[in-house]
């Protein structure tokens, strides 16, 4: 990479901590220069380079910054990277984009007017099961593609103290956190839906956010994808299982990467980033050149890094940009659907709004 590329970083919370900032670190051609901590100076502990400032507004005073990463509150989203824009940077923007498609619009035509970047950190399409089931799908391993399950469950069953998250707030909810991942994954295999229907809940006592959805996305051919996700599931079953006309694939467990992040570990320090256990391979039953085959799949390795890679690429090289802004606008206007669904308890036809 010819092009050193300085990066500014707002916020330090689980996101900024955990994703942003060892992921841009572990990446040729960026440089993690600054980084917005309001009360403390943890990032400054563990990146001793970086300068720790205390405001958005003086991170951005920076002339060398081109590229600034939000990663703060859900809400907080859309000012950040508007400021972030009108001050000619290149923006990502943690997922999820926005709160409404009305600002992800407004903010993909300040780029466009500014001639800067956008896009938004959707880092699980670099997941290697989702990987796994993508190449298992184009490659037509499984026959023509009837039904899709997605599950991304967690058992917490308190009441998270002392976290934006739990609070109702623009933006807030299971369904804008882990829904923005598998929708856009739902975007990535199959494109736009044609209906959307939605089951949204509270399953935690006095819960201010919805903490559990089931969304059921209808293609054409006939294809339907159910994308489920909640808070009290104790016991985890399948996270992908897809089924063809000659075959099924069921595949267990997570990507390990999120797990590694949050234990601190970086992925330059590991040269099996990313691979998955023999245990976790998911189980392919499918039919292929008149031979049936019954047995384990390795899992493609992921890699998180794919996602700053593309970007740094693309600002010193002028390569395409793998997550675009208008994907993303896609993703919270079938959000702002599935919501709609809820509350009018019925099947919505999709319209980009």
């Amino acid at each position: 990479m010819s092009k050193l590329i300085e990066v500014g970083l707002v916020g330090y919370g689980m996101a900024g901590q955990a994703f942003h900032a060892p992921i841009i670190s572990s990446v040729n051609g960026l440089n993690l220069k600054t980084v917005v901590e309001r009360h403390e100076q943890k990032a400054k502990d563990r990146y001793p380079w970086i300068s720790s400032v205390k405001s958005v507004e003086e991170l951005l005073a920076d002339p060398e910054l081109e590229l600034v990463v939000i990663a703060t509150p859900n809400a907080t989203h859309f000012d950040y990277a508007r400021l972030a824009l009108e001050a000619g940077k290149h923006v990502v923007v943690d997922k999820p984009f926005t709160a409404t498609s009305a600002e992800a619009k407004a903010l993909i035509k300040l780029a466009q007017e500014k001639n800067c970047l956008l896009s938004v950190f959707q880092n699980r399409r670099w997941d290697g099961d989702f990987q796994t089931v993508r190449q298992l799908i184009e490659q037509g391993l499984l026959g023509r593609i009837v039904e899709v399950e997605v599950h991304y469950d967690r058992y917490i069953n308190y009441l998270r103290p002392n976290t934006w998250k739990e609070e109702e707030n623009p933006a807030a909810g299971i369904v804008f956190d882990l829904g923005s991942h598998l929708i856009d994954q739902a975007q990535v295999l199959f494109g736009l839906p044609k209906s959307v229907t939605a089951d949204i809940r509270r399953q935690r006592e006095e819960s201010q956010i919805d903490d559990a959805f089931e969304l059921i996305l209808n293609y054409e051919k006939g294809i339907k994808v159910t994308l489920k996700a909640g808070m009290i599931v104790r016991e985890k079953g399948p996270h992908f299982i897809v089924h063809g006309t000659n075959g099924s694939f069921v595949k267990y467990g997570l990507d390990p990467q999120e797990a590694a992040l949050k234990l601190g570990l970086m992925p330059n320090d590991d040269p099996l980033w990313g691979q998955e256990p023999t245990e976790d391979w998911g189980e392919l039953n499918t039919e292929a050149n008149g031979l049936h085959f019954i047995g384990k799949v390795e899992t493609i390795r992921g890699d998180y890094r794919a996602y700053y890679e593309n970007i740094a690429a693309v600002l010193s090289q002028g390569n395409k940009l793998a997550v675009k802004p208008e994907e993303a606008l896609n993703t919270i206007r079938i959000i702002e659907l599935a919501l709609d669904s809820q509350r009018q308890q019925r099947t919505l036809t999709y319209s980009p709004g």
